[in-house]
């Protein structure tokens, strides 16, 4: 195993740890040891790989965004905004367990915090985009934080349909 493939390893089995004992106990409850006790790394190469235990759950949630990037960027059908809030409310709903997890262990800030990262205004653009993509992004996380918070009750396509017919085009 190379390099790569064994940074790559390490990082899974550090990521698929700290969710299996995220599911046990609170994330306060949850040492540096018990994570590499689980994932059966040492504890430098958790330090090789993140900072803190926040970080591992933010990475978790990025690579979750960018697959959901991928798959739609390479299976959209139409440019339309209610089949990308479709996608993406059906990611969320895929992937519901780590979600609603996520809100039970009151972590859910680090969902929104990459999501921001990602999807939120840029400092490069210009002061009107910035506001435009603040004013559609943080609306869209109010829908995820509220649809969350309730449990995820409504399927992806209702959610993506009630947007739609509430002017969010």
């Amino acid at each position: 195993m190379g390099n790569t493939e064994r940074n790559t390893f390490v990082k899974t089995a550090i990521i698929n740890a700290t969710i299996s004992l995220l599911s046990e106990k609170p994330f306060d409850a949850i040492s540096i040891s018990d994570i590499t006790g689980a994932a059966e790394v040492s504890r430098n190469s958790f330090y090789r790989n993140y900072a803190d235990k926040e970080a591992i759950l933010k990475e978790h949630i990025f690579n979750l965004l960018e697959q959901w990037d991928y798959d739609y960027n390479h299976t959209r059908k139409t440019d339309q905004d209610s089949e990308m809030y479709g996608s993406f409310f059906a990611h969320l709903k895929d992937n519901s367990d780590f979600y609603l997890l996520l809100r039970e262990r009151n972590l859910f800030h680090l969902f929104r915090e990459v999501y921001l990262e990602k999807y939120g205004p840029k400092p490069e653009q210009d002061n009107l985009s910035a506001y435009v993509v603040a004013f559609v992004q943080n609306g869209m996380l109010g829908w995820i934080d509220e649809w969350v918070n309730r449990g995820m009750q409504e399927t992806a396509e209702s959610m993506a349909q009630l947007l739609s017919s509430n002017g969010i085009k």
